[in-house]
């Protein structure tokens, strides 16, 4: 065993969890295509003044889980904990308000926070976000819930359930604000020792504490969709009956508050019931306020986040045992057809089939057990007696069928992948 290790709460990702996570990926950037979307690509450390201004200096990441640090200049720097804050801060910076409304972005990356490493939480975490600027409409946020609808059910996540809510805006929220800061101080010394800072500080994340005790005495909190204004009601009721237009299965949690203090309005997360007490695997919310903080103009917007580390251990089940088929591996039995076989195999990597070459110094027998481990679909049989006749013998692994093949046509390799692609 190596002396080197990762640090705690950081992982590998490698063969076979790597091409689930290519699956999410390469799934979610064909899903947002066609959503008009386009990639953006923004840097993991920042000035930290970016995330405390976005983020909110009573939040736990900014208290107790950011990377800080200072450089060599003395300016504070900070490896993101989140994106939103970085992409609205790159709208903002190369004058992004200029183009054409709505502004669709999304982008893919680790995110840091030095939390309790647990299942489906991490130090090193990777988050697909996706953020829309420029609309106010409540359509967009039935657009976006609708995408990621479209999403999960290509990735077969049929059992998950999305839960909306509307936390307001800064005109009506503050009377709800007091309304449970008043609620919880009847019961503060119950409270953990999280929510009694949060009592002063910021109220509404005790709706949010995992802690047993204060989900238990929460009961009976007041509700926020008593308290939002008309403007807010209004537009929750015509996301609601958008989604329903759509066809989108939606639950309301009045719960729902996120633990970012610029959120307004809609808020959603999808949840799961399979990963235990990290049951929320996408989240999000309308921050129609967080542009003009950063010196923008006036740019309402809306984004969410997935978290791939929990949507990939949800999908583990179903791709247990699942691996990338190699389309052909060339057996060569001598030095001679080695050549030939390396040769050929350029060839066909030219022409877009993925292609395995085995080394001339092995046997036969060497060379199937290898290409079994390799999940290859068709074994190319080149020795001697091949060279002579002019003629590759290819065996099919799942089966043992096999024939004979021109030796040197690229052609003919291509029609038996095409003739059978599955082992």
């Amino acid at each position: 065993m190596s002396k080197y290790n990762t640090l705690k709460g950081v992982a590998d990702i490698y063969t076979p969890d790597i091409h689930i996570w290519h699956t999410i990926e390469n799934t979610a950037k064909e899903v947002f295509a066609l959503y008009g979307f386009n990639e953006i690509r923004i840097p993991i450390i920042e000035y930290t003044e970016v995330f405390t201004r976005s983020i909110g200096q009573s939040t736990d990441i900014v208290e107790k889980e950011m990377y800080t640090f200072n450089d060599r200049g003395g300016r504070s720097i900070s490896l993101r904990p989140e994106g939103t804050a970085s992409v609205v801060r790159c709208y903002v910076q190369n004058n992004l308000h200029t183009l054409p409304s709505p502004q669709k972005f999304y982008y893919n990356g680790a995110m840091f926070r030095y939390e309790r490493p647990q299942k489906g939480r991490f130090r090193q975490f990777y988050q697909i976000g996706a953020e829309v600027f420029g609309s106010v409409s409540p359509m967009m946020d039935a657009e976006m819930l609708s995408m990621l609808n479209e999403l999960l059910s290509r990735l077969k996540l049929n059992d998950t359930t999305l839960e909306i809510n509307s936390i307001g805006c800064k005109q009506c929220r503050p009377s709800f604000r007091s309304a449970i800061q008043a609620f919880f101080l009847a019961k503060e010394e119950a409270l953990c020792a999280d929510c009694k800072v949060r009592l002063n500080n910021n109220p509404l994340r005790l709706l949010d504490c995992k802690n047993e005790t204060c989900a238990n005495i929460r009961n009976g909190h007041p509700n926020i969709l008593d308290y939002i204004c008309s403007g807010c009601k209004g537009h929750h009721k015509r996301v609601k009956e958008l989604l329903n237009a759509l066809g989108v299965s939606f639950v309301e949690n009045p719960m729902i508050v996120r633990g970012l203090d610029y959120y307004t309005k809609t808020t959603f997360e999808v949840t799961t019931q399979h990963l235990g007490a990290q049951k929320a695997i996408i989240a999000g919310g309308r921050y129609d306020n967080l542009v003009e903080e950063f010196g923008g103009p006036a740019v309402p917007a809306i984004g969410f986040a997935i978290g791939m580390e929990r949507m990939a251990e949800l999908l583990r089940e179903s791709y247990a045992g699942c691996q990338v088929s190699q389309k052909l591996y060339f057996a060569p039995l001598c030095e001679k057809a080695e050549t030939m076989s390396l040769s050929l195999c350029e060839k066909l990597r030219v022409k877009g089939i993925s292609v395995v070459c085995g080394e001339g110094d092995l046997s036969l027998k060497r060379h199937l057990k290898k290409a079994d481990k390799l999940n290859v679909i068709f074994v190319i049989i080149i020795g001697e007696d091949e060279i002579v006749k002019g003629k590759a013998t290819w065996r099919r692994l799942s089966d043992g069928q096999q024939g004979v093949i021109d030796i040197d046509t690229v052609e003919g390799y291509t029609s038996l992948i095409q003739g059978n692609t599955t082992r």
